[in-house]
């Protein structure tokens, strides 16, 4: 049993109200467990929303410069509680998210430059000894 980012399930929960379906977890999904999250919805986010980065990879905002760091920690928070309920030691999670993203990431121009770094919840989870993978990785 895995934690999966539900947009990689095809559930429409992306900042632009679409999804990012991947075939290779879907395949994964027949032969294993994969619990959808999403961590914007669950940090009280709408879907669809405004697109948010990482800003110095200490808090997270808008486009339009709105600071949204204390849904992005909540809906982190959540997914833990989720992880330890059910004893997940791996999660898949959507490459370069600000939440999912797992060693590489957006900067915060908006002009999808990609960093270094973790998402909100791929911190999180790592910190608890939770092993993140992208969907690239599969």
């Amino acid at each position: 049993m895995k934690l999966c980012s539900a947009c990689l399930l095809g559930m429409d929960c992306k900042d632009n109200g679409g999804n990012n379906k991947d075939k290779k977890v879907l395949k994964l999904a027949k032969k294993e467990i994969l619990i959808p999250v999403c961590p914007e919805q669950f940090g009280g986010l709408p879907t669809p929303r405004e697109k948010s980065a990482r800003n110095g990879r200490k808090k997270v905002v808008t486009e339009s410069g709105k600071d949204v760091t204390k849904n992005f920690i909540k809906g982190a928070e959540e997914i833990l509680k989720i992880a330890k309920i059910f004893g997940i030691k791996e999660a898949i999670l959507k490459q370069r998210s600000p939440s999912c993203g797992s060693g590489q990431i957006y900067d915060e121009t908006f002009l999808r430059k990609i960093i270094k770094g973790d998402g909100v919840t791929v911190a999180l989870l790592k910190r608890n000894g939770i092993k993140v993978i992208s969907e690239e990785d599969l």
